[in-house]
């Protein structure tokens, strides 16, 4: 098996998740006692937390290019970004660095695509749901992307943030999420793309209404491909 790297701590909740999923995934692809070649640098995400100016994100992209440089350093072999909203600087990360980095956004888009998905409601953080930069993505592999509602966009930014990345997974968040994604499929969804690592902490991805591509998940999978001697 191939070593990966992982830039976490954005948040702690969702990498451990990350740590957890790819180690079951190997477990039972592998052997029951097997476990993934891994290296973490678990950043403090104080320095990356409530970006908002462009300064912002040129500083958030100088933190994670010489963390993702520190773990080429450290001997891995390919690079995953634990976050959705940090993908906003993969360009300047894989920049840095010559090895590659599994984008989430490419992955997620590459599983909808071979799934004939046709159109989809993108669920995550206010930069995920409202910029360009994970949208055109998804978009690029023929996924049509409903346009975010504003009041629905506060809402989950506010539980993200407030609860989820603290570990808080309360009934009223789970309540308000199935009520989204029961108004997108009376919208016209087809799909609902979790494109947040926390969120599958209260969406039941395999019970709902609509089919549920959790970012997450699929990042991980692609990740065991990788470590298993697949995708280059």
């Amino acid at each position: 098996m191939r070593k990966i790297g992982l830039i976490g701590g954005m948040s702690w909740v969702s990498t451990r998740n990350y740590y957890e999923k790819i180690n079951l995934m190997i477990q039972r692809r592998v052997a029951p006692m097997a476990s993934a070649p891994m290296v973490i640098e678990s950043l403090d995400f104080r320095a990356l937390y409530g970006l908002r100016s462009e300064e912002d994100w040129v500083r958030a992209a100088q933190v994670l290019g010489e963390s993702a440089r520190r773990l080429e350093q450290a001997g891995v072999g390919a690079l995953l970004i634990c976050a959705n909203s940090m993908h906003r600087v993969f360009d300047k990360v894989q920049a840095e660095v010559g090895i590659p980095i599994i984008h989430i956004a490419e992955e997620v888009g590459k599983r909808m695509k071979d799934r004939g998905v046709g159109n989809a409601a993108l669920l995550g953080t206010r930069n995920v749901m409202t910029e360009s930069f994970y949208r055109r993505r998804l978009v690029g592999h023929g996924i049509d992307l409903m346009g975010p509602d504003m009041d629905f966009v506060e809402q989950i930014d506010r539980i993200i943030y407030d609860e989820l990345m603290l570990g808080k997974a309360t009934r009223d968040a789970e309540r308000t999420l199935k009520t989204i994604i029961t108004r997108k499929e009376q919208d016209g969804a087809s799909a609902i793309v979790l494109a947040c690592t926390e969120l599958d902490m209260i969406v039941d991805v395999d019970a709902n209404v609509l089919p549920i591509f959790d970012s997450t998940t699929i990042h991980c999978e692609a990740a065991v491909e990788w470590i298993l001697g697949g995708k280059g």
